[in-house]
Parts: structure tokens; C-alpha cells; sequence
């Protein structure tokens, strides 16, 4: 997790985006005028906090020039002290001066101002020459707040030769904490003034930028089992929301294609269900229909178990590829050759083709590591096909080819009667067939390439089909191996 992540708050589930949004607008909105109220404050402190001490360091070296001019001459010092200070007084805050001799003894001060702070509380004296004295904040007997600055004073040496002065300024900053405090009621005032308006702001906007979202929410709604074919990306949405309504217009593209194909799937199933059935059906019907002999009756049941054989296999092709969509079949690799393992599955068509002439040739060799039950059945299923649709005195060839990229493929050829190169890409469905395998080669249930394909797809392979009419058909494998895969036979 990142810095920025640590400093987002965090929500419960549930809360809706728009509070989320305004909250998180809330806080941030918060936070910058705090900083800027917390930053204004200090400037307005340290800015009053320097002119005080511009001031006491006027009125110091005011006091200092005068001292250093009449260094005996108290009745111009008291007029002098006394005089600014009131007159300072009455248009502004009040200050106090103080002079002390070297003894420490109080020569003059600003009437009252021994009740307001005392000798001892004042710094040590410094020199203010290069006008850079500070004073020093500090409480008055009664609280009240003071700057205090304190320097020494030395007249010329022609004039009190040995006479020191310490020169002790006060200055009453009871006002400026009136102002400053005025000053954070306001900027509180402010502060929650600015929150509140942000977050209603904030929530004016959310809901505002969230509205396409709940368009889309409706548009949404619309669709149904009966809709699939409505798409929400054709309207114009926003650039961030069009990417989500592309994503789910390709959603409902792959749910319409699973649902067509399911549906597809159950007639289909129906119409493959339905033949044997009818023909059971019939039989049953018939041999009833009078009394039969046992042969007679022989014969149905016999007839029956070779339908209700069609069935079984029909079922158990279907369970396949259920448990293989969902995974559950499991594929126990080994590594064999994969010639000899199409050598052993061709010897049980062997029969079918030597009935009907067809010449099968063998060429190249590779190994394989899969599933050798599952890949006989895929090859089985291939051959069948090949046999079934190949007419008499064709071919077929079996090639197993090693590439340089470790895949190892297999193609499967024959002078069949082909497939049409629109129906090629549906060759994957259940139950397909096209019109002219169902009406030349009835006994098929068009399951052989669908399981076909989902073995390989539990390897992690692949299989593709290149054929045309009466052109004959090629069905190739492919099967990715390791380097070492050779190594291992």
C-alpha cells in the first residue's frame, strides 16, 4: 500500500459512492483550510509580534537619546516618559517605561506601572544598536499580558562620566490578544462555513457526475433473457463509462452466444433424444400390437439394446464434456509415443476401413505427454469421423510432426466428403451436423468434435479443421511439450 492509500480514509462497504465522494470532499476541503487559516494565524501573530518589537525598539532608542543628551535632567525625562505614554495610550495600547540607575534603584517610570510588572521580571539589559532586539512575552501581576524589553543605556563620557542606566519597556498587548482571538472566532465561523459548503458542494457534484451511472444502471435493468440482443454502448456516455459499457456489451456478447448455444444445445438434444425414443416406442408398440413368436420378440430386444446403446453412449458423451467444462475431469499426463498410441486406436476401426478399401498411411512420430485415455478418445473420434465420411477406395493419412517451437502436431487427413467453409466454425457445436452428413450418414449424434476439442482445451492445446466440399477434410492437433519431453522415452 502507498502513502497516498494510508491517508484515504477508509469506508464501510456498503456507503453509496456519492457519500463517499462527499466526505472525501469534506475532509480534503477541511484540511486545506486549516492549513490556510493555521498559516494566516501566524502571519498575523508574527507580523503583529514584529511590529511590537519595532516599536519598543523606537520608543527605546527615543529614551536612550535622551538620556545620553540630559543625563541629570529628570523633570525632562519625566515629561518625556510621561507625556508619550499618555498620549500613546489614548489612540492605542498601553506601554510602560522604567529607568533604573546602576543600583538598581528606580529613578522614573510610567505611573502605575510598579502594580503592573516589577524590577525583576524585566530580561537582562542588551544593546539595541543594531536594531534587531526582540522582546520577551511574559504575564503582569494581574495576567495581563506584556512584551517586555530591557537595555542599558551609558550617557557620553564628557557628560556623567561612570553613569549607567537601564532602561525597562513594557507594552501592553492585552489589545492584540483581543484581535487575535476576534480573528479565530472568525476564521472558525469560516472554517465550518467552508466544510459545510463543501460538502454539500461536493454532494451537488457526486451526484451529479454519478448520474450517468445510474442511466446506465436503468439501461441495465432493460435487459433480460428476451433482450440480449440491446447493448448499452451505443449511447454516448462519458469516456470512463464507455469503457465499462464496451466491457459489458462484450459481456452480454459472450452470454447471448452461450445462451443461443444453449438453447440450440436443448433443441438439439431434444431431436437426438427424440429418434430413439420413437424408435423404442415404435418397436415396443408393434411387438404388443399381437402375439409374437420368441424370436420374433428376440429381434425387438435386440433391436432395443442397440438403441438404448446409442443412448447410453450419447449420455456418456454429454457427461464428458459437462465435467470437462467444469473441470472435473481429471488428466493424469505421462509421456508416450504418440504413434504407436494412433497405431493401437487405428487396429479397432481396422475392420471399417479394410470393409470399405480405404488406404491409411502412416508418417513421422513424436512424443506426447498427455493424458493417453483422453487422447485416444480424441483420436478415436477422429478416425470415425475420417472412416464414417470417407467413401469407398479413399485414403487416409495420419502424419505426427515434431516443430522446432516444442509443439508436436497431428493431422489427420481424408478424401472425404468435406465440409463447406461456413460451417467449418460450427463443426465444435453439439450435435452439429450439416445437411449433408445427416442426410448421407444418419447414425451420427455430431458430439465426435465437441469432445474432441475439449480434451484439447484440457491439455492446453488445440485443434483446427481446414477442409472443403468433396475436397476431403484435414483435422489437426496440436499439443505444446516440454524440451525435455523426447528424453524422457
Amino acid at each position: 500500500m502507498t502513502n497516498s492509500d494510508n491517508m484515504m480514509p477508509s469506508f464501510p462497504r456498503s456507503l453509496s459512492i456519492t457519500k463517499r465522494l462527499t466526505i472525501l470532499y469534506a475532509v480534503w476541503a477541511f484540511v486545506l483550510l486549516a492549513i490556510s487559516a493555521v498559516f494566516s494565524d501566524w502571519v498575523l501573530t508574527s507580523d503583529m509580534t514584529s511590529e511590537d518589537n519595532q516599536f519598543l525598539v523606537a520608543q527605546t532608542r527615543s529614551i536612550q537619546a535622551l538620556l545620553q543628551e540630559h543625563p541629570d535632567n529628570m523633570a525632562i525625562w519625566k515629561e518625556k516618559v510621561e507625556g508619550e505614554t499618555r498620549s500613546f495610550a489614548s489612540t492605542f495600547a498601553r506601554y510602560y517605561v522604567r529607568i533604573v540607575d546602576e543600583k538598581g534603584g528606580t529613578l522614573i517610570e510610567t505611573p502605575g506601572m510598579t502594580d503592573i510588572i516589577g524590577l525583576s521580571s524585566f530580561p537582562a539589559g542588551s544593546s539595541i544598536a543594531d536594531g534587531s532586539g526582540k522582546g520577551v512575552k511574559a504575564k503582569g501581576r494581574s495576567g495581563t499580558p506584556l512584551l517586555l524589553m530591557s537595555t542599558e543605556v551609558v550617557p557620553k563620557p564628557h557628560q556623567a562620566k561612570g553613569k549607567r542606566f537601564l532602561v525597562q519597556m513594557a507594552l501592553d498587548m492585552a489589545h492584540e490578544d483581543i484581535i487575535i482571538s476576534g480573528y479565530r472566532k472568525k476564521v472558525g465561523i469560516i472554517l465550518l462555513f467552508g466544510v459545510l459548503s463543501s460538502a454539500a458542494i461536493g454532494f451537488a457534484v457526486a451526484r451529479e457526475g454519478l448520474r450517468p451511472l445510474k442511466a446506465m444502471e436503468k439501461a441495465f435493468l432493460r435487459i433480460g433473457s428476451n433482450q440480449l440482443n440491446e447493448r448499452v454502448g451505443s449511447r454516448k456516455w462519458p469516456k470512463e463509462i464507455g469503457e465499462l459499457a464496451k466491457a459489458f456489451d462484450t459481456m452480454l456478447d459472450r452470454l447471448e452466444g452461450s445462451f443461443n448455444s444453449l438453447s440450440r444445445f436443448s433443441a438439439d438434444l431434444a431431436h437426438e433424444l427424440r429418434n430413439p425414443i420413437n424408435n423404442l416406442r415404435g418397436e415396443a408398440e408393434v411387438a404388443l400390437y399381437k402375439t409374437r413368436t420368441p424370436d420374433e420378440y428376440r429381434q425387438v430386444i435386440e433391436s432395443s439394446l442397440e438403441e438404448f446403446g446409442k443412448l447410453s453412449r450419447m449420455i456418456e458423451n454429454l457427461l464428458f464434456l459437462a465435467r470437462a467444462e467444469s473441470r472435473e475431469t481429471m488428466v493424469r499426463k505421462m509421456h508416450i509415443d504418440a504413434r504407436k498410441e494412433i497405431e493401437l486406436v487405428f487396429e479397432y476401426y481396422s475392420v471399417a476401413a479394410e470393409e470399405k478399401g480405404i488406404d491409411v498411411v502412416f508418417k513421422g512420430g513424436g512424443t506426447l505427454n498427455v493424458d493417453p485415455l483422453l487422447f485416444r478418445q480424441a483420436i478415436g473420434n477422429i478416425l470415425a469421423n475420417a472412416f464414417q465420411y470417407t467413401p469407398q477406395g479413399g485414403g487416409v493419412a495420419i502424419t505426427v510432426l515434431e516443430t522446432e517451437d516444442h509443439w508436436v502436431q497431428i493431422d489427420v487427413s481424408d478424401t472425404g466428403i468435406g465440409i463447406e467453409e461456413e460451417n467449418i466454425p460450427k463443426v465444435f457445436d453439439r450435435f452439429y451436423r450439416t445437411e449433408r452428413a445427416r442426410s448421407e450418414y444418419p447414425r451420427g449424434t455430431g458430439l465426435g468434435f465437441s469432445i474432441v476439442k475439449s480434451i484439447m482445451d484440457l491439455h492446453g492445446g488445440s485443434v483446427s479443421v481446414k477442409s472443403g466440399p468433396s475436397e476431403g477434410t484435414t483435422v489437426t492437433l496440436r499439443f505444446l511439450q516440454p524440451p525435455s519431453a523426447a528424453n524422457l522415452l
